[in-house]
């Protein structure tokens, strides 16, 4: 009984334990397409179109791509195009930029309409 009280005490640590993973292009397209991140301030869906919907209590559309191994978005009326790295781990994901700054957010599947 010791043996797996102290099992039990751990394994909350072990869970924890486990690390991001850098993803590459297909990865992310595939670790992306079709679902939706809910982040702390609000949501986004990743459609297999190339456009996203991001929701932080209103609407606003956007464009996703995969260019070489990263996410790139680009949200109008700015014509440029942001990119990240993006890590996952479990159904967990994060978007780091090229400052530093991260986004992450819990990925589940949009169902079919």
């Amino acid at each position: 009984m010791r043996r797996i009280a102290l099992m039990l005490l751990f394994l909350p640590a072990a869970l924890q334990a486990q690390d991001w993973h850098r993803l590459a292009g297909d990865e992310i397209a595939q670790t992306l397409e079709g679902h939706k991140a809910q982040y702390d301030r609000g949501w986004q869906i990743f459609y297999a179109s190339g456009r996203t919907l991001y929701n932080a209590g209103h609407d606003s559309w956007g464009y996703w791509a995969v260019r070489g191994d990263e996410y790139c978005s680009q949200w109008p009326p700015s014509d440029g195009w942001s990119c990240y790295q993006v890590e996952a781990r479990g159904d967990s994901i994060r978007f780091v930029g090229r400052q530093g700054d991260v986004t992450e957010g819990l990925l589940s599947l949009v169902p079919s309409q």
